[in-house]
């Protein structure tokens, strides 16, 4: 194999391999580029950069004729990283150039299936956790403990914080409304937390309609939650409830040994 075609096919894995590395610190806070539904665009924008990073390189090679040079294409395509705006900037626009409006196309793709991928795994741990309304308050305790010791961030520790109590509060005001607690507890329980404390929306007059309230926002405030840590990069929380019938591991049993043996 000529040395200028190793040097070629070297700079396309090391492109593919740097493009994957950038795509990550390029979606971190927005989300996971490969996902279920974003994999695709993520790949694709991976391997466009390797072959304008290979192709770069062949041309440094073809001028300069050192096979070496090939490897200034690494650098060549690194700058599509660098110039492009930010992710809620990536739209077609009328008034960039061509490189940049094509560049812009496949990661506008990307986000788009990213924000499916994010809403597809809200959805699964939401419909999980629905059924019973203490699930929604074991559930966000659940993902809370697995993600708040790598949090180097006040203020995402500060936000998780602030959902996690307002609904584990709510929550344990519908308990008490299950468990049959007087008109006196729920109001003194509303004036607990400042979640429930000035909103007019929560009145102890209805108390039936109070406890549909409160766990529909709670469940509203455990999908942004579940969104936040997303985000954040935790992506693969087991679901909860955690049910070990579903992950026990099935045990063969032996086949019966026939007479004829």
């Amino acid at each position: 194999m000529p040395n200028w075609v190793f040097s070629i096919a070297a700079t396309f894995v090391l492109s593919m391999i740097l493009s994957g590395w950038f795509l990550r610190l390029r979606c971190r806070g927005v989300g996971y580029p490969f996902g279920p539904h974003a994999r695709f665009w993520a790949f694709f924008i991976m391997v466009g950069t390797a072959v304008v990073s290979a192709g770069a390189g062949l041309l440094v090679v073809a001028a300069s004729r050192q096979v070496h040079a090939a490897y200034g294409g690494i650098i060549v395509s690194g700058g599509l990283w660098f110039t492009s705006l930010p992710p809620q900037g990536d739209k077609l626009s009328s008034g960039r150039s061509f490189p940049a409006t094509v560049w812009a196309l496949p990661l506008s793709r990307l986000y788009d299936r990213m924000g499916d991928d994010l809403q597809d795994w809200c959805d699964t741990r939401l419909r999980a956790a629905s059924p019973k309304p203490h699930w929604i308050a074991d559930a966000v305790t659940y993902y809370y403990d697995q993600v708040r010791q790598g949090l180097g961030d006040g203020q995402a520790r500060a936000s998780l914080d602030r959902w996690h109590e307002s609904i584990t509060h709510k929550i344990a005001i519908v308990r008490m409304i299950d468990a049959d607690a007087t008109p006196a507890r729920i109001r003194a329980a509303l004036q607990m937390h400042p979640a429930t404390q000035h909103a007019r929306r929560y009145t102890e007059d209805e108390l039936p309609w109070l406890a549909s309230r409160l766990e529909s926002d709670a469940l509203n405030e455990l999908q942004l939650f579940l969104a936040y840590v997303y985000r954040l990069g935790h992506h693969k929380l087991l679901i909860y409830p955690f049910r070990p019938s579903a992950h026990r591991i099935q045990v063969r049993r032996p086949e019966p040994i026939s007479p004829d043996r």
